[in-house]
């Protein structure tokens, strides 16, 4: 596909192998859940502890400005606007940027390692690795795709014990909701006790075996247990219709190899669906509601239309929901996926060129809270690229490295800002996770920050270095 042989703009070059500064904190003392830290050693190539970066385009939450940022011991101490900084000591650092871009590190909530138990998949190493390239800084795992899942304390230890040592950003967790444990209050409690930044779950099924699909009553009574935490639920948002709406795949009218034929499988009302059942629950999330505290979150939306009203609706009433989606579905449109190129299949599937503006739409006005990648690796087998077919193919698409410049390269053409920009992938998801010291740069928060040129290009061809472990999979990047 040449249309997809991008011009994208990167990150300016700091690191040896990578395409970004990042500048992370020696410890991290909010006792609500287990953010695995960044060790000194592996922060950066700078050497100095207490420095200055300047910039002529730093994005603040006051908007833009020219100055510098002072990092001491892995926090922001000033941000100051002009020259003020002339005068300080000289064994403060002063490096400086000219008019590349300082912006907060992106945040990606919605990622999967897969470790422990399916390392050859992706891993703490590997992932990692692509996220510093790509200029995130910290990312929130999920709870399957690896082996066990993590639904439960013990299982939640299995995860931290397996990222040690193994990581190049930060690292936080999303427990899993499944009916066991949200008919258990014990050992949801436990899961929350032992610092999972929130829960998800899968209102369809989720191809993985131990972590089966939860009814809307079970979602209800996890946000009971929730609400005490203020923590939220994450939420797979589709139901599989009767099977009489299904698309019946015959050998005499189908071909597998079409893209259409899989987007046909999951239309648009799937995702109404579960949102209409998820929206009679977040009523009680309101102000004084007997679920005050909760909070639920729908990833990766694909459908513009009717399931996001739903969600608009339910905002302006005051519930306490909000919504992502990811740049694929910012970026592709059905009509240009190859048939059997498996690399594109992901659930919900990825729409018509009509829904990809509407989306814009959405993210550019607020209606759509943040981007997230839902980085979903495999190994190449699982993707059937030689078949090329849509209906048995693994569904998950890798692309972890390319927030950033993928968002940008396309954002930009629908009118998006920088401060936009940070809004969607540092300060909202930073909000989501509950990371009050991340997402912008303001004293006392972390210096996760990432440098960048917005207005160079380079190209995403076979010799670009790329950090997941299986480059083959990923969709035309």
């Amino acid at each position: 596909m040449d249309q997809f042989l991008w011009r994208v703009l990167p990150l300016l070059t700091i690191l040896v192998s990578f395409g970004v500064f990042f500048y992370l904190q020696d410890s991290y003392t909010a006792q609500l859940f287990p953010l695995i830290k960044l060790p000194r050693d592996k922060c950066s190539l700078l050497p100095h502890r207490h420095f200055w970066i300047s910039s002529k385009r730093i994005v603040t939450p006051q908007g833009i400005i020219s100055g510098s940022v002072e990092i001491n011991d892995g926090k922001i101490i000033s941000v100051v606007e002009g020259h003020a900084i002339q005068g300080k000591p000289k064994q403060e650092e002063v490096i400086d940027y000219g008019d590349a871009v300082i912006m907060p590190g992106l945040i990606d909530v919605h990622v999967h390692l897969n470790e422990p138990g399916r390392t050859e998949w992706e891993g703490f190493d590997t992932g990692t690795r692509a996220a510093a390239a790509g200029g995130v800084t910290t990312v929130v795992d999920m709870p399957l795709n690896c082996y066990p899942t993590t639904v439960s304390k013990e299982k939640l230890k299995l995860k931290l014990d397996a990222a040690e040592d193994k990581i190049y950003v930060d690292v936080g967790f999303w427990g899993g909701l499944i009916p066991e444990n949200a008919l258990n209050t014990s050992i949801l409690d436990g899961l929350l006790s032992a610092g999972v930044l929130g829960v998800k779950s899968f209102m369809c099924p989720s191809g993985i075996d131990d972590f089966p699909m939860a009814t809307i009553d079970h979602i209800k009574a996890g946000l009971s247990v929730l609400a005490k935490y203020r923590r939220p639920i994450v939420v797979h948002a589709e139901i599989q219709q009767d099977f009489e709406n299904h698309l019946e795949l015959n050998e005499d009218n189908l071909d597998p190899r079409a893209y259409l034929t899989y987007l046909n499988t999951r239309p648009p009302s799937w995702e109404e669906a579960a949102i209409k059942q998820l929206v009679s629950v977040t009523k009680d999330t309101r102000k004084g509601g007997p679920l005050e505290g909760a909070h639920v979150h729908i990833v990766h939306l694909s459908d513009s239309s009717a399931s996001l009203d739903l969600i608009k609706e339910a905002k302006s009433h005051g519930d306490s929901i909000s919504v992502e989606t990811c740049p694929h579905y910012l970026a592709f449109t059905s009509e240009e996926i190859p048939n059997g190129d498996t690399r594109f299949k992901c659930s919900p599937p990825i729409r018509d060129a009509y829904n990809k503006d509407k989306l814009w739409e959405a993210v550019l006005e607020g209606h759509i809270d943040l981007l997230s990648t839902d980085h979903s690796p495999t190994v190449p087998e699982l993707k059937l690229m030689e078949e090329g077919d849509f209906l048995k193919a693994w569904g998950g698409i890798s692309s972890l490295q390319f927030n950033l410049p993928v968002t940008w390269s396309y954002g930009k053409k629908y009118g998006l800002t920088l401060e936009q920009l940070s809004l969607l992938w540092s300060k909202k998801p930073a909000t989501l996770a509950g990371l009050e010291s991340k997402g912008t740069i303001a004293v006392g928060n972390h210096a996760d920050i990432v440098v960048w040129q917005p207005e160079l290009e380079f190209d995403l061809d076979d010799d670009y270095p790329v950090f997941i472990k299986h480059s083959v999979c990923l969709p035309c990047y």
